[in-house]
């Protein structure tokens, strides 16, 4: 993708160039003139330490992209109520919570990190595939620490209130829960 500034950024589309015998070096092909001739200018890790992001220059043209690493995950698929289904959708569960915490005072990274958590936990299960409702349950735990509002917004499509005392029985009971951290662990189950 090309910003009109002499600089690119280029998801991850590696080429790898055998030198010697044992060594391996990572090059990428330039988005402008595809040589695999660059050199890393800068190398930083993210915030959260997921992907590192390399700052590269083409050896032949001079230009200038970017390029980011993450590890490749296992890819999860998520049972839908009618039980069809889907690839797990990353975007999709921050749209939600995007959603359910608009017009808040809750930020993008706090979502973000959310997301990344609950897809965390997925993983680090089993089970590939996991029901949508197993999702929306680790949405509401997050959610229910991060803003009440949020938690009762996403509750109402979540569990498909369809009167006012729906949502008066709700806010009743998340007064009576204890905000529980992800940290924390859960001694006796509910």
């Amino acid at each position: 993708m090309f910003d009109g500034k002499q600089n690119w950024r280029v998801d991850i589309t590696r080429c790898c160039v055998k030198v010697g015998l044992d060594t391996f070096q990572t090059t990428m092909r330039c988005p402008k003139c595809s040589s695999l001739d660059d050199k890393v200018i800068d190398s930083r890790l993210s915030k959260d330490g997921a992907e590192i992001r390399r700052r590269r220059e083409c050896l032949t043209c001079e230009t200038r992209f970017t390029t980011y690493e993450q590890v490749e995950r296992v890819e999860l698929r998520a049972i839908k109520r009618d039980g069809r289904h889907e690839p797990f959708d990353r975007q999709k569960l921050l749209g939600s919570l995007v959603k359910a915490c608009e017009k808040r005072p809750i930020s993008l990274e706090a979502m973000e990190s959310a997301v990344e958590q609950i897809q965390q936990e997925i993983e680090a299960g089993d089970d590939r595939e996991v029901t949508t409702r197993f999702i929306g349950a680790k949405v509401m735990e997050r959610l229910h620490a991060i803003d009440p509002i949020a938690y009762v917004r996403y509750a109402s499509v979540y569990r498909e209130f369809q009167e006012i005392g729906d949502f008066i029985d709700e806010i009743q009971s998340l007064e009576r829960r204890v905000i529980r951290t992800p940290a924390q662990p859960e001694f006796f189950g509910a």
